[in-house]
């Protein structure tokens, strides 16, 4: 055990990070196992792969997941805008590179090839795009040379427009979601604030006026016989067969039909197999690492560090919402992975970038350093 004397690397790490958040994010990712074990067999057999193909690959995943997660919580606020900059200039990249030149999978083409496995880029994006809009709002906000506010908006703009374009309108919902969040705490005038939620109710609308795909699901999910609602009737049904303590691991029976049982609806497949109370749990966990990011980031003394910490656990809960809300048919049907327990590499690893550039944000800090930092940022005037 690090002693609180030492002043190592390792040590000043081990007596600043939020040890409790570390724990509960490790504590889903072994959840995402177990669940793993109880939905994803089906799958693989029903593509023929090996029954375990999707654990050892989520295991797998999780490997450069902890590392980067670990490693990332060592930055200092500084280092973490230059590398979500860094991330953020690569993931657009690629994002237009797999708007061209991606595989098209149902209609979208939002994935590429790289070394045998479908990237994602566009997950990638989100948690860089976050700490940015931060940058440009806390900067806004502390000197009058900086046009925060309007980079803000054109940051939005620039990701969501090749989003779109894919389509991938669940991941344009998530971070218009989290900007219009970030834009309320950086202070902005509540007129702006009821403007924005227009256009976006008005984004929303066209959406489903000129996207078939997105039409189809709004008419399916409000009215059940104008389209196929299978996966969600199946999964309505998974919650009453495991009722309040499910059938037990591996005695699931509906999860064999769930096309994305180990994706999309795993959360039904938590509560066939392990039961209502303990999707209760499972919410409850989400909530708990929501409200504790929450505090942390409100607590910081940094502005930049109270908004990306803010918008990177709105990411997470939102996201965390999404996926579970779909689950139940509270919302339309929306491709969108449950954090650290559905399958999906990109997914992982993005989320483990993200949570990593939390942590970094809230750890405990000395006035001093958050001193040296304004004095970094603010140009010096003339006597």
């Amino acid at each position: 055990m690090a002693s609180r004397m030492e002043r190592g690397p390792l040590a000043d790490w081990w007596w600043t990070v939020d040890r409790a958040l570390l724990v509960m994010f490790v504590m889903l990712m072994l959840f995402g196992i177990l669940v793993s074990l109880a939905g994803s067999p089906p799958v693989a057999e029903r593509l023929n792969y090996g029954t375990f193909h999707f654990v050892i690959r989520q295991m797998i995943f999780l490997v450069p997941a902890v590392i980067i997660l670990v490693v990332t919580s060592f930055l200092s606020p500084r280092y973490v805008r230059r590398l979500a900059l860094l991330v953020y200039v690569g993931a657009m990249a690629l994002v237009v590179y797999a708007l061209i030149y991606g595989v098209e999978i149902k209609g979208a083409r939002r994935w590429i090839n790289f070394a045998g496995m479908a990237l994602q880029p566009s997950e990638f994006l989100k948690p860089a795009f976050v700490v940015l809009v931060a940058w440009a709002f806390s900067e806004g906000g502390r000197r009058t040379d900086v046009p925060g506010n309007i980079i803000g908006l054109l940051l939005l703009a620039i990701t969501i427009i090749p989003l779109v374009l894919q389509p991938d309108i669940g991941q344009t919902g998530l971070i218009s979601i989290v900007w219009a969040g970030l834009v309320f705490l950086s202070g902005l005038h509540m007129f702006w604030v009821v403007a924005l939620g227009g256009i976006g109710c008005a984004g929303i609308y066209a959406a489903y006026l000129f996207l078939p795909h997105v039409t189809a699901r709004f008419d399916r999910f409000l009215n059940p016989e104008s389209g196929d609602t299978f996966q969600i009737d199946n999964a309505l049904r998974s919650f009453t067969e495991g009722g309040w303590y499910g059938k037990g691991p591996g005695e699931g029976t509906v999860k064999r039909i769930l096309p994305d049982s180990h994706t999309d609806f795993v959360f039904a497949v938590t509560a066939e197999e392990f039961g209502i109370i303990v999707c209760m749990v499972l919410l409850l966990v989400f909530m708990i690492i929501v409200m504790r990011g929450l505090i942390l980031s409100r607590r910081s003394e940094e502005p930049f560090a109270r908004l990306a910490g803010a918008g990177l656990i709105m990411l997470f809960g939102v996201q965390s919402c999404i996926n579970m809300a779909v689950n139940v048919h509270l919302i339309p049907a929306k491709g969108m992975t449950l954090p650290f327990i559905s399958y999906g590499g990109s997914s992982i690893i993005s989320l483990a970038l993200g949570m990593g550039f939390l942590l970094a944000v809230v750890r405990k800090r000395p006035r001093a350093e958050y001193a040296d930092v304004y004095r970094m940022m603010t140009p010096s005037r003339a006597a």
